[in-house]
């Protein structure tokens, strides 16, 4: 009787073991099919991102060129605009300051005297003391 006890012991654990390995060759094989739909979807996607980088470095590339001009035309703007300063500033500071002194020449030929102008009354026939004067010292040397 022990026999026969050991044998079906034997027989449920060998009917165990086969369920067993049945199901863990079906979980292989859906992995199997997992991994290979994985890589057939996989690779496409990594060409067409390998695509996508290589276009994004060219276009990184033309802005990189872009900035550059960018920056040029910027730096000869600047040094036009120093040269235009220079050329023109000083004789245009002249031209203002002439224009200036004319229109100021002319405002007091046309002021009559006595009356007084700018709210300063005009002396007529009075000298004014030197370090009273307004205007430049006259300082040749």
């Amino acid at each position: 009787m022990a026999g026969l006890l050991v044998a079906v012991f034997w027989a449920i654990l060998v009917s165990f073991l086969a369920v067993v390995l049945v199901r863990l060759a079906q979980t292989l094989k859906a992995a199997t099919k997992l991994v290979t739909g994985v890589t057939e979807q996989a690779v496409p996607l990594l060409g067409e991102a390998s695509a996508t980088v290589r276009s994004a470095q060219t276009q990184l590339d033309r802005v990189d060129a872009i900035a550059t001009d960018v920056q040029e035309v910027t730096s000869n703007a600047s040094a036009l605009s120093s040269t235009v300063s220079t050329a023109f500033g000083g004789p245009l500071v002249k031209v203002a300051a002439f224009g200036y002194g004319v229109r100021r020449a002319l405002g007091r030929k046309e002021a009559p005297e006595g009356r007084s102008r700018g709210g300063r009354k005009v002396v007529v026939r009075r000298t004014v003391p030197a370090a009273r004067r307004g205007g430049r010292k006259r300082g040749r040397g």
